[in-house]
């Protein structure tokens, strides 16, 4: 980072423990968005934090997931810590080729999120994980909201997915009913699971989920760029979506001009960088133990300050 010089041992002394806010390029706040799931609420609060330690004045405003790019566009917002691309991809894409937003990079994690089913369905589905086995057992998965159709429980509507698209293009018996936060998406699982019952829904990674409970990601045709593109492209020869959901990095992303006005803390974005299984410990300790996600936060910071220091020397 490109801190103006410190003269004097006590100066250098004190800087090495809370630089002031004269240091850095603007004393503007920059403006890191918030979603509705604790992964990215833990991300983007170390970001901050890491941030706030440099001397920077951070303010955390709550965003839509998608909808987000066009305050990044416009530079009203400013940092978008976790951008999926299993969901996110082509808004990415499409707001980087507008040249008002830049990728800083992956985060270090790598995601999964798909259709998700508990082993013991197995006992009545026998042919999954193969996609084409959920139609055998649609009424496996029907409630009294959905019959006679099976119900597969998404997530929020705002995380996107395309499972809609993704449930006419494959023919699938199943109606989608999307949960309405991150929290009721596992509550229901959980509910579920320990009366064996019948459920399908979005499970994503990193997460505790995947790690707690014995299940299987279905098995849709593998994705491809050209299955959301091309109606042509696989088994369904007039409609897109009819493949599984991609995998891959979780980027971050903001406007360009946080580069030019805060150039360091652009560096710092860049740095950070985090692994499935350090994440999905932490979503664990703030969704299963019931630890406060700020003090989850607070210890992630005091018990790896070797790690983030390097991200703000840069």
């Amino acid at each position: 980072m490109k801190f103006a010089p410190l003269m004097g041992a006590g100066l250098l002394a004190l800087a090495s423990v809370a630089p002031a806010l004269a240091e850095v390029e603007s004393t503007d706040p920059i403006k890191l968005t918030l979603h509705d799931w604790t992964g990215q609420l833990l991300t983007t609060k170390i970001m901050g934090s890491v941030l706030e330690k440099a001397g920077y004045n951070v303010e955390y405003v709550q965003a839509d997931y998608i909808a987000q790019f066009a305050g990044l566009k416009t530079g009203d917002l400013h940092v978008a810590m976790e951008i999926w691309a299993t969901t996110g991809q082509e808004a990415m894409d499409e707001a980087i080729a507008t040249g008002n937003v830049v990728s800083y990079g992956s985060t270090g994690m790598q995601a999964i999120e798909e259709w998700w089913f508990p082993a013991y369905m197995k006992e009545d589905c026998p042919g999954l994980p193969d996609w084409q086995a959920l139609n055998d057992c649609a009424d496996q998965f029907s409630t009294a909201e959905t019959a006679p159709f099976g119900r597969y429980l998404g997530g929020p509507v705002t995380w996107g997915g395309f499972d809609e698209e993704r449930v006419e293009a494959l023919g699938l018996d199943f109606e989608v009913v999307h949960a309405g936060t991150d929290a009721a998406l596992f509550a229901e699982l959980e509910s579920a699971y320990q009366r064996k019952a019948p459920i399908v829904l979005w499970v994503y990674a990193p997460h505790w989920a995947v790690a707690k409970y014995e299940g299987e990601f279905v098995q849709f045709p593998a994705y491809t760029p050209e299955c959301y593109t091309d109606p042509a492209w696989g088994s369904n020869p007039d409609a897109a979506y009819d493949c599984g959901k991609p995998t891959g990095p979780i980027y971050k992303v903001g406007w360009a001009g946080v580069s030019d006005k805060w150039p360091g803390a652009a560096s710092a974005i860049e740095a950070f960088t985090i692994d499935n299984a350090a994440m999905g410990d932490m979503v664990g300790q703030v969704d299963l133990d019931g630890k406060d996600l700020d003090a989850v936060v607070a210890d992630w910071v005091a018990n790896n300050e070797s790690t983030w220091q390097g991200w703000i020397t840069q």
